[in-house]
């Protein structure tokens, strides 16, 4: 009897699915709560725990079924690739909130960014204030704040199931 092999695509579109949707739930919860402008800190530890969850269930699951053999290059690939998806995934829906749904999210963080700066920093003139403040508005309007989305997802990944990958690595006897 024969096992059934997975492929790379077979766990990563189910796998990054479940992490994307499972991003704008945090999002959203933290929408609803008020926490988008300063998320909550335990809802970022909650987001990277189940992001190692997920990537390294992935992994296991590719190597389980895959007569439990698992190179690195592979688990990388696996990481990335969910990832990846939820990366575009939660981007989709990042731009989305910043366009349609709080379409004001930008003047409101700049806001708080002022507010964060005066209290941090009571001795910056309102020149260096509104210098600091003109250089951090070029980097939030939604494709850069999208695509900075990607590429977050896509090193956390490359460090999740680069770390996971060496734990759980097992050539095949012929390559080793």
């Amino acid at each position: 009897m024969e096992t059934k092999k997975s492929t790379i695509k077979n766990i990563a579109i189910p796998f990054g699915l479940l992490l994307g949707l499972f991003a704008i739930l945090i999002s959203v919860i933290n929408y609803i709560t008020g926490q988008y402008l300063e998320p909550n800190w335990m809802m970022s530890v909650l987001n990277l725990l189940v992001t190692i969850g997920i990537i390294i269930y992935g992994i296991k699951k590719f190597k389980t079924d895959n007569d439990g053999f698992l190179s690195l290059g592979e688990a990388i690939k696996i990481g990335l690739a969910i990832t990846v998806i939820s990366g575009v995934i939660l981007a989709i829906y990042n731009y989305l909130f910043m366009t349609v749904i709080e379409p004001d999210f930008v003047t409101q963080l700049l806001d708080f960014s002022r507010e964060k700066m005066i209290e941090q920093n009571p001795e910056m003139t309102e020149k260096q204030l509104e210098m600091a403040l003109s250089m951090s508005e070029k980097f939030m309007n939604p494709a850069f704040m999208s695509a900075m989305a990607i590429i977050g997802s896509l090193f956390t990944g490359f460090i999740i199931s680069l770390i996971g990958g060496l734990v759980m690595k097992q050539n095949r006897p012929e390559f080793q």
